[in-house]
């Protein structure tokens, strides 16, 4: 199975939502946590979007990158272009992305909506080119 890695400088939004959809559309090729710079809280809003989607994230944490070593990941994904604040470690996976998606926090819902959808899209793109590809070795 790939281990996927989503970060962001918070982990409230954004990453959680890309966790939430990665469990949902990557079941059973993929195991996924989400992490954050700092940790915080999971933030309703994006609860509440999500619920909407039909994937429910009300059992995810706010996490630590701190936390985690980066040997434990295939593909690390930064959804916020603080990819330029992680460790070098972080970067050097077989996989790094920087997705830099807008952060609806303090937006209006319908931009929860549109970060939502298009983290779907790009998680969805995600789990299919990890399929393709051999798992790192431990």
């Amino acid at each position: 199975m790939k281990r996927i890695m989503f970060v962001c400088k918070r982990n409230s939004c954004r990453s959680q939502m890309a966790e939430g959809y990665a469990r949902t559309l990557g079941a059973g090729v993929i195991e996924v946590v989400s992490s954050g710079l700092e940790s915080s809280r999971v933030h309703p809003t994006a609860v509440q979007v999500m619920a909407e989607a039909g994937v429910d994230i009300t059992s995810q944490t706010s996490k630590p990158l701190s936390d985690f070593g980066s040997e434990d990941f295939d593909a690390v994904i930064s959804l916020c272009g603080c990819g330029v604040n992680l460790p070098e470690a972080w970067l050097t996976r077989d996989v790094f992305e920087d997705w830099r998606v807008e952060d609806p926090d303090g937006q209006p819902i319908e931009v929860f909506h549109r970060v939502r959808e298009e983290i779907k899209q790009r998680v969805q793109n995600l789990v299919n080119a990890l399929r393709e590809q051999p798992a790192i070795s431990a």
